[in-house]
């Protein structure tokens, strides 16, 4: 077994795949879309109304349970998006 192959595959038909290729794009641990919505409103709470001790509570908290989040399925978006595209009445 050379360069982690398995012993099954057939040969000629293996393509290594980089892993950059298969892993979500986190910024700071957390899903980007998260972190960038996360620090967006942080911002605006602390520039554009002038609390800064809230704006930052706020990112700190967010970007926490963002973090969490991933840490547990790091495509929790995606997969709570599509919950939420069913209906309450199909129980699974």
């Amino acid at each position: 077994m050379a360069l982690g192959y398995e012993d099954d595959a057939v040969p000629g038909f293996h393509v290594p795949v980089h892993r950059s290729l298969t892993d979500p794009i986190l910024l700071g641990r957390a899903p980007r879309a998260v972190a960038i919505a996360n620090g967006t409103l942080a911002a605006a709470i602390a520039l554009g109304l002038r609390l800064w001790l809230i704006g930052a509570v706020f990112w700190i908290v967010g970007h926490g349970l963002a973090v969490w989040g991933a840490k547990r399925d790091p495509l929790f978006v995606e997969v709570g998006r599509r919950h939420l595209r069913y209906p309450a009445w199909l129980r699974a």
